[in-house]
C-alpha cells in the first residue's frame, strides 16, 4: 500500500465490481428525468443581531443524501443551513440561515418527485427580535413562537406534495413511538429516525444508524456504517419506490 503496510488483502471479486459498475451507469441513466430535494443542517432563530438560537446539526447525513441522488442521476438541490461542509458539484446548493427562509426556498423548488426533510429546524423562533445587540442585564426573558412547519405544510399542499415525502426524526427516548407520531401527524410517506442520545451516531459522528417506517406500518432498521452509506441505502429504496 502507498502507506508502507503490507498482508493479506482481499477484494471484491471482478464480476461483482461490473455489476456494481453497470449497475450504477444504468441508474444514471434511467433516473437523469427525475428530481431529489433535500434539507440539511440546522436552522438558526436570531435573539438580535449577533446571537441565536441552533442546534448541533452537522449536517452530515444530509449533504450524503444529495451526493447519493446526484450520483444516481437525479437533478438535484440541496437547500442547507449553516454547516462547515462544502457545496457539493453537480448539485443546485441554496444556503439559508432562518426556518422561514429555509420554508420560502423550499416552496420556490418545487415540484420535485422526492424531497428529504433532513434539515433540524428549530421549532421556535424569537417572537421578541431586538434590532440592536441586547446588553448584558441580570436576568432575560425570552419570549418564544412556533416555527413554520415545513414538513407538514409542503406533505399537506396537494399541488405541491412529492411523490414521495420523507422527514427525518432525531430522538433521544422512545424512538418508535415517536417516530410512528410524526409519520402520521405529518403525512409523510417515510420517517428516517435516529437516536442523537447515542454519541457513536450523533450529530457530529460520520456513522450513523436509523429506523425507517413506512406508511403501509412496516419498518426496518439499518445498522451502524458510515452516513454515506447509510444515503445510498435510502437512495436505492427511493429509486425503487419511484419505478
Amino acid at each position: 500500500m502507498a502507506c508502507g503496510e503490507y498482508g493479506e488483502g482481499k477484494m471484491t471479486e471482478p464480476n461483482e465490481i461490473i455489476k456494481e459498475i453497470l449497475s450504477y451507469f444504468n441508474n444514471k441513466s434511467k433516473n437523469n428525468k427525475l428530481k431529489a430535494l433535500v434539507t440539511a443542517g440546522p436552522t438558526r432563530e436570531y435573539i438580535d443581531p449577533v446571537r441565536f438560537i441552533t442546534n448541533k446539526s452537522s449536517g452530515k447525513q444530509g449533504y450524503a443524501i444529495a451526493r447519493s441522488f446526484r450520483d444516481n442521476g437525479f437533478e438535484t438541490t440541496l437547500i442547507s443551513g449553516e454547516t462547515n461542509l462544502s457545496p457539493i458539484n453537480g448539485v443546485k446548493f441554496i444556503s439559508v440561515k432562518t426556518a422561514e427562509e429555509m420554508f420560502k426556498e423550499t416552496l420556490n423548488n418545487l415540484p420535485v418527485d422526492v424531497a428529504v426533510f433532513s434539515a433540524a429546524v428549530a421549532d421556535y423562533k424569537i417572537k421578541n427580535f431586538n434590532d440592536e445587540k441586547i446588553k448584558k442585564v441580570e436576568n432575560l426573558n425570552l419570549i418564544l413562537e412556533k416555527n413554520i412547519d415545513i414538513i407538514s405544510h409542503v406533505s399537506k399542499h396537494n399541488e405541491l406534495r412529492p411523490k414521495l415525502t420523507i422527514g427525518f426524526a432525531a430522538e433521544t427516548n422512545n424512538l418508535y413511538e415517536n417516530s410512528l407520531k410524526k409519520l402520521e401527524e405529518k403525512n409523510c410517506d417515510w420517517i428516517i429516525a435516529n437516536d442523537v442520545s447515542n454519541k457513536e451516531i450523533g450529530f457530529d459522528s460520520d456513522d450513523n444508524e436509523v429506523s425507517i417506517f413506512y406508511k403501509d406500518n412496516s419498518n426496518e432498521k439499518l445498522n451502524k456504517m458510515n452516513k454515506s452509506l447509510i444515503a445510498s441505502e435510502i437512495v436505492k429504496r427511493v429509486i425503487t419506490k419511484l419505478n
